[in-house]
């Protein structure tokens, strides 16, 4: 995924742009950026590697020489950006958050149509630059994101520096999230609302799926109105948001909280010493699990933080594995001849969670009972590409079906999709015993459902069910 940050300020608005986009590093490690405005200066720009640093670490000499009451900055996972373009509609920069599955198709058609790209992406093409060719096809900027909205297949949620004002679009099924914050004399526009509460800012508005707005200093402009039609990802609170922020007015702790919750309360009474969350996103679901369950809360994994803080540190796989098992460092004293209770956000492809067991296992647990706070994950995500899977069958559930099965030709996936079903049961027990559990249960899709509290239509659930819209 990725995450972007954008002011408008009365007065300099640098040291905003630079603290909030970094309160985003939480989602991706590849590339960083900051475009900001003055009317001395006109844009200035810093796009730098993040691989092998920090944000702030990156960034801290370029604002400390930038200008500007204007500003936006991201995290990226993938391309370079922002960008600043030239173009009939002027000059601007823009961010996006997006996953577009026809990527090729579009830039093919550019292409053919005698148009070149400047930017790459992993040596491809970079997506955002794709998305500002989109705009500028049009003859202002709400008709251009409108032409983003009806051409790409996936998602897109954009920033636009446009002068002294932003201008910004939320993907059309709002997908991907964009909260307005404000105080006196200045707007900021954010996918975090954890990065309002120390710069001074408050929940101002939050966009509607489709929403296009600009943002100056004097107040808001609605472009185009939002869409009634929604599906905001259901993984934001499950995993991907920190836990202070809020989407669509819902806490991202308090709904794992009720997730812990609602699977104690499926569980039954689990004869264990403790529970314990797995770091970071596990622990707000194994609290409300161990409140609920009567059952002490310990940390039998400490999180080494001081060189390992980031979850997706390093992009090479490899490399990602063995950095997830260098920084959780299991605790002897708490688990020797114990029975845990674990939570977790969800399972990808479970190889984190099996050398995980593994460690508990040799340091002398005596039983690990595994507990997720999400459904198994069917189907790879198609929106936001959080399974960052190079194929389906590198998800944990569809591995356990190839092993079942001989093949997974002709699967009906949604039979295993289905928690009543005998296909569904059979599944969780291989996962089970490819990751060396006890036992094994992930929460039922209702009762996360009810533990976010939006309607099951305004959520996507696709990478649970198969279901998709738009």
């Amino acid at each position: 995924m990725s995450g972007f940050f954008g002011a408008v300020s009365k007065e300099d608005c640098v040291s905003d742009v630079f603290y909030g986009t970094d309160y985003h590093s939480h989602l991706g490690t590849k590339r960083g950026g900051m475009a900001v405005y003055c009317d001395k200066k006109g844009f200035q720009r810093a796009i730098h590697s993040l691989e092998n640093s920090y944000f702030r670490t990156k960034f801290e000499s370029d604002a400390n020489g930038f200008e500007g009451t204007a500003g936006i900055g991201c995290i990226s996972d993938t391309e370079a950006q922002p960008l600043v373009i030239y173009s009939k509609l002027g000059r601007f920069a823009i961010s996006t958050v997006s996953k577009i599955n026809n990527l090729e198709e579009i830039s093919q058609r550019f292409l053919s149509e005698g148009k070149t790209f400047a930017e790459t992406s992993q040596g491809g093409i970079n997506p955002t630059e794709l998305v500002a060719m989109l705009i500028c096809e049009k003859e202002s900027f709400t008709e251009g994101i409108k032409n983003v909205y009806n051409t790409i297949k996936g998602s897109c949620s954009i920033l636009i520096l446009n002068g002294n004002e932003i201008i910004a679009g939320r993907d059309k099924l709002g997908r991907t999230p964009i909260i307005i914050g404000h105080k006196d004399g200045a707007f900021c526009l954010a996918s975090e609302t954890t990065s309002f509460l120390n710069l001074g800012y408050k929940i101002y508005q939050y966009l509607g799926p489709g929403e296009i707005v600009a943002v100056k200093t004097t107040g808001i402009k609605t472009l185009k109105k939002e869409n009634q039609e929604m599906q905001v990802c259901s993984f934001l609170w499950v995993y991907y948001g920190y836990p202070p922020s809020f989407y669509e007015g819902i806490n991202v702790d308090k709904c794992r909280y009720e997730c812990g919750k609602k699977l104690a309360l499926s569980d039954g009474k689990v004869e264990a010493d403790f529970v314990a969350g797995i770091p970071d996103s596990g622990v707000g679901h194994a609290l409300g699990y161990s409140n609920t369950a009567h059952i002490p809360y310990l940390r039998p994994y400490a999180k080494y933080t001081p060189t390992w803080p980031r979850s997706f540190m390093p992009q090479n796989q490899k490399q990602r594995e063995l950095v997830a098992k260098m920084k959780l460092v299991p605790n002897t004293a708490l688990i020797d001849g114990k029975k845990g209770i674990f939570l977790d956000d969800s399972i990808v492809r479970g190889t984190q969670l099996k050398d995980n067991v593994k460690d508990l296992v040799e340091n002398g647990i005596k039983e690990v009972h595994m507990r997720i706070a999400c459904p198994p994950l069917i189907y790879p995500c198609e929106y936001l590409n959080f399974s960052r899977s190079r194929s389906s069958l590198e998800l944990a559930t569809r591995k356990a079906v190839l092993k079942l099965r001989g093949n997974i030709e002709d699967v009906d996936w949604s039979k295993y999709a289905d928690s009543d079903s005998p296909e569904y049961k059979e599944m969780v027990e291989q996962i089970r015993k490819d990751l060396g559990l006890t036992t094994l249960k992930f929460q039922k899709l209702s009762d996360l459902v009810e533990a976010i509290g939006l309607p099951k239509e305004k959520l996507c659930t696709h990478c649970f069910d198969g279901s998709s819209r738009g």
